[in-house]
């Protein structure tokens, strides 16, 4: 029987010399160069196939028929057995001449160590393949792995898998390996496939074929031999040929249309590999029992002479049962052999197969032609590979080259496209009004708290339930909706941390009875990190998100696209029976919040702001600080948010993290009194160029009455920098505190906290507001008040706020930023909401309050004016702040909702004062360079704010980047300078410039 094929390509290229020459389209490199195996356009062969053919000539013919029959063969090894057996292998190399290992279970380093002994023991360059069709962590440990390729099957722009392959490619090189036995061509039109399912690109033939076209290309663009599989197709099987001979019952034109067309199209394109499969296909060869891989009608005549492949041609594992059945190993080798196969996969009884091989060559059973044609292509393809100039791995760094930044970015990227939104009813994803929603999660099957989870942490407060097990009973179903009873909004993951993802994952009753309970009281929504093909037992919820895999990066970027800091841009790759069809994917727009990701995603250099580490820890160790966080954002994305030290030098086992609080001193003044009033400002309600006393009354007549709030922004109103006599006269003149205000015991009459310790009458931040009214004014200078710098000046602005708003500074902030934001942990008072152990003390006060600081507010002043104040008071973690100044950098739009018109923020953040650097409120980068805190390559158009306690916040729209430095230097003593004086913040700052690349890749 004939299978006819159209084939329109024009030219004619020669890969990896003449016999491995590809039928297929003039192929390119990524830089438009052609590959050099390609022939010119007259078809002459190129110096590169010439050098090919010699050195592979140059090898042949010294090579006794053992030496040429070793070649055919690639066994199995392993990096994780002991020296008995590396030996067995030394042997197999050395005196059985074999020319090819396939790695499987092991380590990298280890893996490498055992290529160079074994290289260097072969007289003939051996060829080293893996099975790494998700990359070599399916075979290695401590690698990542990249998505499967039904997770890629999701993608809608193929760039991404090739860019994929190419860093596959390249870990191969890395690692001393040339071929990869990967992609799988295979069509999953069988939902209940044992064998392929996850591993197979989907049902769609055009999908499945552009994808591993994509991937192929990636892999041989480095050199590295890919090899499609499982010829002529394993997808619509119901059994695993691992264990027994699956049947292929399709007729001739359904093979033609479906399973071989991939194939044939991968041949066109110059495909390097292909791994023919253990399979049955009556219609191609009925012979009973007779695997594909055996059948020189399916081999030969089909695959090489019908579909034009020239590339090398792999069996299958030959330890397989659905080969062996009914044979003896050696047995099958030799069939493998003559049916047309080129490299013996994983062959058993190797030393009797030679043998065997070498006798039937000398009767004339097997032609010497045979064994030639193969020794020849495969000493070119090893040529191609760049075998011919084999160098010891070096093994010391290769971890760590494996685990490159890029490759976790291409991960996340990969993860990023994938991720399928199914179902959206009434459009509820992305999720955009935080706050009026309540929030719970359920991760069922995930063990602890996970990725999924911590990162919706990051955008809403959350509830979050662990059920490390599926539910099976009434109890336990009543048990989770009890405590998710709060909520309406639920989100529940199911989660398939199994390490064999080709059986099916079940979803119990009792699981599909707990989501039909909660969506009667609340909004659910679903996210599967398992099989796609799960679908379909899902009850219908509000919304549901296939993740496909239980893969990390994956629980974090479902997570993101909820809440709209990314969009769902994946669609289905298979469809799911009398549920969703082939293609199903809702598209939905970020709504620019705050992404979390990788440097290299947004052209940084992770090994640069790695520095920072060494900067911080020495910092640490000189008693700077005793720590501190830092977050750094580019283009959206947070790509650094590290904590260091601990909160005191006394207690190492109180360790900073993302969720320490600190008191961030005067970026208070930015990111509280500035944001409401350019609020009002925006709002027509606060005029910049009036007079302050035109909205507060009490300032008429006195010396202040003819500051403007434009003045009070510019630091130029001629108030004083800060009036101790605020507190100061509220000391004894032993210098204690005055029971008249104080007392260590709140009540109701002393209720208003001044430390942890200590408790005021409120009635003490009215005298203060008095106090600032009568406070001494700086002399002018030539009929004008020069800079001063002025926390008097905040506080006036804080009044003005209040008073115009008729509500607490605090109160509105909360309303119209904070929450609606989704910053959980900013706020004034933090002892109100925080456990005290989650807050960074400050100073150890011997000179006002009589105690450490922890949880109340270091500044004077603001204690005395009830901790919520103007130019400081605020308490915050890194990462809300970096919320903040992304809506501040994004011109005032940020989840979907506009805080600020955008003229609003340049017209506050332009230069108003470059003698001082100075904006409306915001401080400004000095134009000479020179500054404590901020980098002398910062940008004109930055802007930002610093801290007396060793704080900063910084954003600089030229390069989309916002940084955030949170300390706590003034403990336990303020006169502790040394962050100044040796100018950390200005350090750390001009590390993240420096790991900004310079050609944004």
């Amino acid at each position: 029987m004939k299978i006819f094929w159209t084939n329109s390509i024009a030219g004619v290229i020669i890969s990896v010399g003449v016999a491995m020459g590809l039928v297929g389209s003039y192929h390119k490199e990524a830089d438009g160069k052609p590959t050099q195996w390609a022939l010119k356009e007259d078809n002459a062969p190129s110096k590169a196939v010439f050098e090919a053919n010699r050195w592979a000539d140059s090898v042949f013919s010294k090579m006794t028929l053992e030496e040429k029959i070793g070649q055919v063969f690639m066994i199995a090894t392993y990096s994780d057995r002991n020296e008995t057996y590396y030996r067995h292998v030394d042997n197999l190399i050395k005196n059985h001449h074999i020319g090819g290992l396939i790695f499987f279970k092991g380590g990298p380093s280890r893996q490498a160590k055992l290529v160079n002994r074994y290289q260097a023991l072969s007289k003939v360059p051996l060829m080293v393949g893996i099975d790494g069709e998700w990359g070599l962590g399916m075979r290695l440990d401590s690698i990542d792995d990249f998505p499967k390729q039904m997770t890629l099957g999701a993608i809608q722009d193929n760039q991404y898998i090739y860019k994929m392959g190419r860093m596959i490619g390249h870990q191969c090189q890395l690692a001393g390996i040339q071929v990869n036995f990967a992609p799988v061509a295979d069509i999953n039109s069988n939902p209940r496939n044992p064998v392929i399912g996850l591993r197979s690109f989907g049902e769609d033939r055009d999908n499945v074929t552009a994808k591993a076209a994509a991937y192929m290309k990636g892999l041989q663009h480095q050199r590295v031999i890919a090899t499609a599989k499982h010829f002529p197709g394993h997808g619509d099987t119901g059994t695993d040929s691992h264990f027994t001979l699956p049947v292929l019952s399709h007729s001739t034109d359904h093979l033609t249309q479906t399973d071989l067309y991939p194939f044939q199209k991968l041949i066109a394109d110059s495909l390097t590999g292909i791994i023919t499969g253990h399979l049955y296909v009556p219609v191609l060869d009925n012979r009973p029992h007779l695997a594909s891989s055996l059948s020189e009608k399916i081999v030969t005549d089909l695959l090489k002479k019908q579909m034009g492949f020239q590339g090398l041609v792999f069996t299958d594992a030959m330890n397989m049962k659905g080969v062996v059945r009914g044979r003896t190993p050696v047995e099958a080798n030799i069939k493998a052999l003559v049916a047309g196969n080129d490299v013996l996969l994983y062959p058993e009884s190797v030393i009797e197969s030679v043998r065997r091989i070498k006798e039937s060559v000398s009767r004339g059973t097997i032609p010497m032609d045979v064994i030639d044609e193969k020794v020849r292509k495969i000493l070119r393809a090893k040529y191609w590979t760049g075998l011919h100039l084999t160098k010891p791995i070096p093994v010391v760094a290769l971890n760590a080259s494996l685990q490159a930044p890029e490759v976790k970015a291409l991960t996340r990227d990969l993860c990023e496209q994938a991720v399928t939104l199914v179902r959206n009813d009434n459009q509820l994803l992305p999720l955009s009004s935080l706050d009026t929603c309540s929030f719970a999660s359920i991760a069922i099957g995930g063990g602890g708290i996970n990725l999924f989870q911590q990162t919706l942490s990051k955008y809403a407060p959350f509830k979050h339930i662990v059920y490390a097990d599926k539910p099976t009973t009434n109890q336990e179903i009543e048990g989770l909706v009890a405590q998710a009873a709060n909520a309406n909004v639920v989100m529940v993951s199911l989660h398939d941390t199994r390490r064999n993802f080709n059986r099916p994952f079940t979803i119990t009753p009792a699981t599909i009875e707990l989501l039909n309970r909660l969506q009667q009281k609340a909004k659910v929504i679903v996210s599967i990190f398992a099989t796609p093909y799960a679908l379909k037992q899902l009850p219908a919820t509000s919304a549901v998100v296939c993740a496909y895999e239980n893969l990390p990066d994956l629980e974090v970027v479902a997570a993101e696209q909820i809440f709209g800091a990314l969009p769902f841009k994946g669609k289905l790759p298979v469809s799911i029976e009398n549920t969703y069809e082939l293609g199903t994917g809702i598209i939905t727009k970020p709504l620019n919040r705050l992404q979390i990701g990788y440097p290299e995603q947004v052209g940084m250099s992770a090994e640069v702001l790695n520095k920072i580490d060494t900067l911080v820890e020495r910092s640490i160790q000189a008693r700077i600080f005793p720590g501190c966080e830092v977050v750094v954002a580019r283009k959206g994305r947070v790509v650094f948010q590290r904590s260091y030290g601990t909160l005191t030098y006394d207690n190492l086992t109180e360790k900073v993290t993302n969720e320490t609080l600190y008191d961030v001193a005067s970026v208070t003044k930015v990111a509280a009194t500035l944001q409401a009033v350019m609020y009002l400002h925006e709002e027509g309600v606060l005029d910049l160029k009036q007079k302050a006393a035109h909205y507060l009354p009490e300032l008429v007549g006195t010396n202040k009455a003819a500051i403007t709030i434009e003045d009070l922004l510019l630091h130029r109103s001629g108030l004083v920098s800060f009036y101790p006599k605020l507190w100061e006269r509220t000391k004894t003149g032993g210098g204690g505190l005055m029971t008249e205000y104080y007392s260590s015991i709140r009540d109701s009459v002393y209720s208003m906290q001044i430390a942890p310790k200590l408790f005021a009458k409120p009635a003490l931040r009215d005298s203060v507001w008095k106090g600032i009214i009568q406070s001494p004014m700086r002399k002018e200078v030539n009929g004008k008040h020069s800079f001063v710098y002025s926390d008097l000046g905040i506080l006036v602005l804080q009044k003005v706020v209040e008073r115009i708003t008729n509500q607490p500074l605090d109160e509105f902030l909360s309303q119209n930023f904070y929450e609606p934001l989704g910053m959980m942990t900013t706020t004034y008072l933090p002892l109100g909401r925080f456990p005290e152990s989650q807050i960074a003390p400050t100073e150890n006060d011997f000179s006002y309050r009589n105690q450490l600081l922890r949880g109340t507010v270091h500044d004077q002043m603001a204690a005395v004016y009830g901790g919520v104040a103007g130019h400081a008071g605020l308490f915050s973690t890194a990462y809300d702040l970096a919320i903040l100044m992304q809506m501040n950098l994004q011109k005032g739009h940020y989840g979907d909702r506009r805080y600020f018109q955008e003229e609003t923020l340049p017209l506050f953040s332009k230069m108003y004062d470059s003698a001082h650097h100075r904006g409306l409120g915001w401080d400004k980068a000095p134009t000479n360079g020179e500054s404590n805190f901020v980098a002398a390559t910062a940008s004109s158009n930055s802007f930002g704010h610093s801290g007396f306690t060793g704080t900063m916040v910084w954003v600089d729209p030229k390069e989309e980047l916002v940084f955030v430095m949170l300390s706590n230097r003034v403990h336990p003593n303020a006169e502790n300078n040394e962050i100044n004086r040796k100018r950390i913040r200005r350090r750390v700052h001009e590390i993240v410039y420096q790991a900004i690349l310079k050609d944004g890749k």
